[in-house]
């Protein structure tokens, strides 16, 4: 049983990446997974994606661009404001490599967004994964 489909996705990107492989199949696939792929499409990380619908819950194939050094989830996922993000504090500096360097992808009031998006918006939410 699978508890948490999100850091499924994102290890199955990461270890498809290492391998040199040209495209990945994630499953199970959630709104969740879907939302937060489409923010690393937005920002280049990965190519097109799709939905395939195989009678359970489903599946995404994802096509690699080689761009993902690493990825993963935060855990546990703790809610952040917006002046902690403009900030930077020394927690997020551990995580993030430097500080132009990758993406925190935060689930926000107005949907899945990443932390530079949340900057802009001035807006604040819950950490969920970190990709660069």
């Amino acid at each position: 049983m699978m508890m948490d489909t999100l850091a499924n996705a994102l290890v199955t990107l990461k270890n498809c990446e290492l391998r040199g492989k040209r495209e990945a199949v994630i499953m199970p696939a959630s709104k969740l997974v879907a939302m937060t792929l489409r923010t690393l499409q937005r920002y280049g990380y990965i190519g097109e994606f799709e939905y395939i619908d195989d009678g359970r819950s489903g599946k995404i194939k994802v096509q690699l661009l080689g761009r993902i050094n690493d990825a993963g989830v935060i855990k546990p996922r703790m809610s952040i404001k917006y002046a902690e993000l403009r900030s930077m504090p020394d927690w997020l500096r551990k995580i993030l490599p430097s500080r132009d360097i990758g993406l925190l992808i935060l689930s926000t009031p107005q949907g899945v967004m990443s932390h530079k998006e949340a900057l802009e918006r001035g807006i604040g939410g819950i950490l969920l994964a970190y990709v660069y």
